[in-house]
């Protein structure tokens, strides 16, 4: 098999040739027909991450063909096409993770590689109407998108959404769900290209953050927000509960712009607002999310698809986050 290998923090990942892979107990092996970036991977890259273990082989998304299976319980999904819940070990409690949740793609080894060994229990059939690359671009960001609309924002058809920072693959899951889900949905970026690719996917509107009074021009057009979906706090954040409905959701799965310089409480208890955290989702989350792509026949936005072999350009690109969607790998290349 090939896998692209981190040795070591802030370097490129190493194409390695290693040895096949074979199954033990209830698990599978699955020829990787697809994988793709997450921002997770590129923390890791950077040393900016807990945990991290060396060597490792990074990627949590991924789709292919069970080749070879380790039990009879693996044994009836040989050569079906798989997607593959990227959230092990999640726990029993719903409302949050345990404390042996793990990602796939460190320190377990991920996808971007030609094989990989995953347990019966976080497999699913690839939905038919989608291709290799659209299911691969689906899993870890699809699942965090839908349960921060859905199980932590209790999303109802004809709410208003704002879901910032539009481009990444959460965000443009959350568009993309929340559409289909009938919200009515506004966006968030610095890039009008951005904006403008948004309202092609069902947004309403969309807003440059960095605008003086984007959020007096959001209510004027569109009106207090009933639930945000943010990942980035910051120094924006105060921005969002000034555009909240009063009994309004802020849901945030990350913070890559830092913890808000300060916050008013007393917008938070005077507009009755809930402040909720999020991040991946439980198997049920997971299954309820691949429900909602197939009834809805939704297609993941894929940015663009590269070699396993250029998985290092892949990488480069996301770090200048210049995508619309997800930039995804083609495994056997």
């Amino acid at each position: 098999m090939k896998a692209a290998v981190l040795t070591q923090a802030d370097a490129p990942l190493s194409l390695e040739e290693r040895a096949d892979l074979e199954p033990s107990g209830d698990s599978v092996v699955v020829q990787l027909q697809a994988a793709a970036l997450n921002r997770r991977d590129f923390w890791i890259m950077q040393g900016m991450y807990p945990g991290i273990e060396f060597p490792t082989i990074l990627g949590s998304d991924g789709c292919g063909v069970v080749s070879k299976a380790g039990s009879p319980a693996g044994e009836k999904w040989l050569n079906q096409e798989v997607i593959i819940n990227p959230g092990w070990n999640w726990g029993n409690n719903p409302r949050a993770q345990s404390s042996a949740f793990k990602i796939l793609g460190m320190p377990i080894d991920g996808t971007f590689a030609t094989e990989i060994v995953v347990p019966v229990e976080y497999l699913h059939k690839k939905p038919s109407h989608l291709s290799m690359v659209e299911a691969a671009a689906l899993p870890l960001a699809g699942l965090t998108a839908y349960r921060a609309l859905f199980t932590q924002g209790k999303l109802q058809s004809g709410e208003k959404v704002l879901v910032s920072g539009i481009g990444g693959g959460v965000a443009t899951f959350a568009l993309q769900f929340a559409v289909a889900a009938g919200a009515e949905v506004i966006v968030t970026s610095s890039s009008q290209e951005k904006i403008d690719a948004a309202l092609g996917y069902g947004a309403k509107f969309g807003y440059d953050y960095n605008a003086t009074d984007w959020v007096g021009e959001a209510n004027n057009q569109f009106g207090p927000v009933d639930l945000i979906i943010d990942s980035a706090g910051g120094s924006g954040y105060g921005a969002l509960l000034d555009l909240a409905a009063p009994g309004g959701r802020i849901v945030n799965y990350g913070s890559t712009a830092g913890p808000p310089p300060k916050l008013d409480l007393f917008k938070v208890f005077w507009k009755q607002l809930h402040l909720i955290g999020s991040t991946m989702g439980t198997p049920d989350d997971f299954a309820a999310m691949l429900d909602l792509v197939d009834q809805h026949q939704i297609k993941p936005v894929v940015d663009e698809t590269l070699p396993l072999s250029a998985i290092n350009d892949a990488i480069e690109k996301m770090r200048h986050s210049t995508q619309f969607g997800k930039i995804t790998i083609g495994c056997q290349g």
